[in-house]
């Protein structure tokens, strides 16, 4: 391939190993159709100077994700490789989220000016979330949700499998589908729980309810379901009727706050503790203890993750999950043996979510044009850069999910588990 030199593309690779000394992990088409970096592999392509100037006034990877959501930057080839080549020579040069000082700013400044890239701020993208009110305030929390969750069910039936089963699947066999998966996951959570017919089920978080028509249908439970978003209730609601679970199924579209009434016999709450805050998680486990009776189990499946970006990172905050609060799994159970409950299992799920993200991406990647019909191609970017960058923050365990079993123990302290009682926890299937 014959290359242009000292045009566009060249100076930005220029900059690129003056600012923080690595080689372009990936190749990189300029708008002056220069090029540079590996041949090979996915492509890099900036569409216009505005590119540049999102990252000139927001540095790091909000502004990468700005010009990629606005289509200034888009990505030819394998997305997910192109983010897997960065973070390796991230890890290779033991860089943390860059840092620009004064000499850096002055090279930068000369460069976007030869590069005709000055100018004013870029329009932010309409899909950036700007949460208002106290952190976790009920109204805070309730528009939070919205943001994601009420995105339109049309969407989501797109992504998801037929039960919309929005969290991490369980694949038993290498040549599992999604929907197996689900429906495995589904399966393994009734029969950790001893779900038996005629006894009450509490899910905290719903979602659609994949869980609780599930179990109501297969284990003939009484099932409540919570849920923050309005359009989760709807559909849900709509799904019982349909099957004929209405008097089987009650759901409440309300904050976990607000729960009340008796105990129940078991209570699962999937993928929805990351939502609640650390300063508010004690409550989010009293919660779940309370509502709880004593020998009664408790499901919890929840994201983990280690190091300086508890929600994240830049991207997740601002245009998937804002105010979200992921700590390491050691914390949770921390947490919930302070609420009063003990820890019988924990069961960690990783490579499963791996396949299950490559899934849905996948499902988005054939519903591309259906997808930008519904939700505008700006929003669907978002969905490819987020999925694209969530399968591999998993791949390499930069964020981890676990399946914690725990139960309520009586006035004396027992369990209600006989000895031996593991064996009904299920044994663990190997993901291919």
């Amino acid at each position: 391939m014959q290359r242009t030199t000292r045009h566009a593309a060249a100076r930005i690779e220029q900059l690129i190993r003056e600012l923080v000394d690595v080689p372009l992990p990936v190749g990189l088409t300029a708008w002056d159709g220069s090029e540079e970096g590996p041949e090979q592999g996915p492509r890099v392509l900036l569409r216009n100077r505005r590119a540049l100037r999102h990252l000139l006034w927001q540095p790091g990877e909000l502004g990468l994700a700005r010009a990629f959501v606005s289509g200034d930057l888009d990505v030819r080839g394998d997305l997910t490789e192109a983010l897997r080549r960065c973070w390796a020579v991230a890890r290779a040069q033991d860089r943390g989220p860059l840092r620009l000082r004064g000499r850096h700013w002055g090279r930068l400044a000369r460069a976007a000016l030869r590069l005709g890239a000055l100018g004013p701020r870029p329009p932010v993208p309409p899909g950036e979330a700007r949460p208002s009110g106290r952190l976790h305030s009920r109204g805070r929390d309730r528009s939070v949700i919205a943001h994601h969750y009420d995105a339109g069910n049309a969407f989501y039936e797109l992504l998801l499998d037929p039960q919309m089963a929005y969290s991490c699947g369980y694949f038993t066999a290498p040549d599992d589908d999604l929907e197996q998966a689900q429906d495995a996951k589904l399966d393994l959570i009734c029969r950790k729980l001893a779900l038996q017919p005629g006894m009450r089920l509490l899910d905290v978080g719903c979602g659609w309810g994949s869980l609780v028509l599930y179990a109501a249908r297969r284990h003939g439970v009484r099932a409540t379901a919570v849920t923050l978003s309005a359009e989760q209730a709807d559909y849900l609601r709509r799904c019982a009727a349909e099957l004929g679970l209405q008097e089987q199924v009650q759901v409440l579209h309300q904050d976990y706050r607000a729960i009340g009434g008796e105990p129940f016999d078991a209570v699962a709450s999937v993928e929805m503790g990351e939502h609640v805050g650390a300063d508010n998680y004690p409550r989010y486990a009293a919660t779940l203890h309370r509502m709880l009776r004593p020998g009664g189990r408790l499901l919890i499946q929840q994201m983990s993750r280690a190091g300086n970006a508890p929600g994240g990172g830049a991207f997740i905050e601002s245009y998937i999950a804002p105010d979200m609060t992921m700590v390491p799994i050691g914390s949770t159970l921390d947490l919930l043996e302070s609420a009063g409950l003990e820890v019988r299992d924990v069961e960690a799920m990783r490579e499963h979510y791996v396949r299950t993200v490559r899934a849905w991406l996948a499902a988005l990647q054939e519903n591309w044009s259906a997808a930008v019909a519904l939700m505008g191609e700006q929003q669907a970017r978002v969905w490819w850069l987020y999925l694209a960058g969530g399968a591999l923050a998993f791949e390499e365990n930069r964020m981890g999910v676990h399946q914690v079993v725990a139960v309520r123990p009586d006035a004396t302290g027992a369990s209600g588990m006989a000895l031996g009682d593991r064996a009904a926890l299920p044994g663990r299937g190997v993901p291919a």
